[in-house]
């Protein structure tokens, strides 16, 4: 198959976003599929545009077998809510003439991956032209999002984003999300069933898989013999709720067996510096590279998943998958009834949003009982097994686009 992606996130050789996109285009074309990707520079969870990727603008290159276009993008310095969206709209407005050109490739397939939503209509337009079958790929639910944590304000506005955005999911012939709870809200928003695909993010548990012996990481820390670590890896963003660590990290500053380790960059990171500045029990670490990932998640005797309850199952972390086939248990700090929980609790804790007391007594309840501790960790690495493995999550994608061949007739 020929098959086209639309991301403005994509940069594959970074932990974060990005990473699923890059492994998805370098696995397709393994697999013999012909494989383009348009995309933006690789600028986040930083914030500003990879030096190596701000001149020229737009350029073409070949990456593992995979043809990739970038095209420029505003980043704003701050991000806020009008701002985000007016950023994720130049890359929408940069990208259309190259999508446009692939018309002329006649692909398959023309997948959009969400965020950003506003370069659905590119994709969906490319797909129409060529003939292909028009997917789009909901990463998260970022309308949703952005309504529930006044990102975005306003009754008026909230209508009419929610009944445009529902406009535009009804237009592609395939809409995917990564959860069952997300595929519910799908059709709550006006997706047919039969459009809908159940498209999880997956693990490389080759790749990720527990370590033999103590993480290379604790000697580069200097972290003594017996300390016990609890880390957070991945985008420092408001979404996740991240100020509950330096909070449970000051109720925890007796245990000096104990440190935190919070690894990423992002809008929170200011914040997080100045209060890692009075808590010599808080390690700050920036993005490190996606080759070292094993070893990171490693280092972790327990995995911390914070996530703020407006995005409760409107996101299900990326993240997870990696913590899973790391083998650690994972603490998560959510509602009981939420998708998150549901896994998470077969191989960790799961606290109240935002309580930091929880967090600590959670924490050291796991900490202070290894056994109990190896024996969720060992849950963890099997449910990562039988359920996220790479080859097959890619591979029922592969089966849907083959079997979804063709533009499915309009629907309103």
């Amino acid at each position: 198959m020929k098959i086209l992606i639309h991301s403005a996130n994509f940069a594959p050789e970074v932990i974060g976003v990005g990473k699923y996109s890059g492994e998805m285009a370098e696995w397709l074309a393994a697999q013999g599929h012909e494989v383009r990707v348009v995309a933006a520079p690789p600028y986040y969870p930083a914030w500003q545009v990879d030096r190596a990727f701000r001149w020229p603008p737009w350029r073409h290159d070949i990456w593992r077998g995979v043809r990739v276009w970038r095209a420029p993008l505003w980043v704003p310095r701050h991000p806020g809510g009008l701002k985000r969206v007016l950023h994720l709209c130049t890359f929408a407005l940069s990208s259309l003439p190259v999508m446009l050109r692939q018309v002329a490739w006649r692909p398959d397939v023309v997948l959009t991956v969400a965020p950003a939503l506003v370069c659905a209509p590119g994709g969906w337009l490319t797909a129409r032209l060529s003939g292909a079958q028009a997917w789009l790929h909901v990463q998260d639910f970022e309308v949703d999002v952005a309504l529930q944590m006044g990102l975005l304000r306003g009754e008026r506005l909230g209508r009419t984003v929610r009944a445009l955005e529902s406009w535009l999911l009804r237009r592609f012939d395939v809409v995917s999300t990564i959860s069952g709870r997300m595929l519910q809200h799908l059709k709550r928003k006006g997706v047919p069933e039969e459009r809908t695909h159940l498209f999880i993010n997956w693990a490389d548990v080759a790749r990720i898989r527990p370590l033999n012996g103590p993480s290379p990481y604790r000697a580069e820390l200097g972290l003594a013999p017996g300390t016990h670590v609890a880390l957070f890896s991945g985008t420092l963003g408001a979404k996740q709720g991240l100020m509950v660590i330096p909070q449970a990290a000051r109720l925890l500053a007796h245990r000096s067996d104990l440190v935190f380790v919070v690894c990423g960059n992002g809008p929170m990171q200011a914040e997080l510096e100045q209060a890692a500045s009075s808590l010599p029990n808080l390690r700050l670490l920036p993005l490190q590279p996606l080759e070292r990932l094993n070893e990171l998640l490693g280092l972790a005797d327990v995995h911390l998943l914070p996530q703020s309850q407006e995005a409760e199952d409107l996101v299900l972390p990326s993240k997870l998958t990696g913590m899973l086939a790391s083998g650690r248990p994972v603490l998560a700090t959510c509602r009981t009834d939420t998708e998150l929980a549901d896994v998470v609790l077969r191989c960790g804790r799961v606290v109240p949003p935002g309580d930091a007391g929880a967090l600590a007594m959670a924490l050291i309840g796991l900490l202070d009982h290894p056994e109990q501790r190896q024996a969720l960790g060992e849950r963890a690495r099997e449910h990562a097994l039988r359920h996220l493995a790479r080859d097959a999550v890619l591979q029922s994608l592969v089966n849907r686009m083959q079997a979804s061949r063709g533009p499915a007739p309009e629907r309103a």
